[in-house]
């Protein structure tokens, strides 16, 4: 089989301030917004790599979704303990520096982690966890 990851969905709760982490502070490029108000699907990915994107979508607005779970869902998301994602750079520590610039909030300086990756965390608008890690 010849299989590629092409679109992971992250969580956002105010998109506004999604695509302004997403698209000033990463740098991603906008490849789609769709939608109105809170209920906006946006697509962004790192420039020049046009075959992976992460889709920013509202959380629980699937029919199937219970009342429970969409208290579940925002408790979660309030947390930061709902959706994350891992990236990666070949220079950690100015990736570190420019994102903590941008305001983002930092949950990790970069660091040595014990199983051979180095890598730093920030959370997204959103509470999503978002890790980078260092390509050696």
């Amino acid at each position: 089989m010849d299989i590629t990851i092409h679109t992971s969905v992250l969580p956002h709760d105010d998109p506004d301030a999604s695509l302004v982490f997403y698209r000033d502070v990463l740098g991603f490029e906008v490849r789609g917004d769709v939608g109105q108000g809170k209920m906006r699907w946006i697509t962004v990915g790192p420039a020049g790599r046009p075959d992976t994107s992460i889709l920013l979508a509202p959380p629980a607005v699937d029919p199937g979704v219970t009342e429970d779970e969409r208290r579940t869902i925002a408790e979660m998301m309030a947390k930061g303990t709902y959706g994350w994602i891992l990236l990666a750079t070949r220079d950690l520590d100015g990736t570190f520096r420019a994102v903590q610039a941008g305001g983002a909030e930092v949950v990790q300086e970069p660091t040595e982690q014990p199983y051979g990756i180095r890598d730093c965390a920030f959370r997204d608008p959103a509470g999503n966890l978002i890790r980078i890690q260092e390509l050696r």
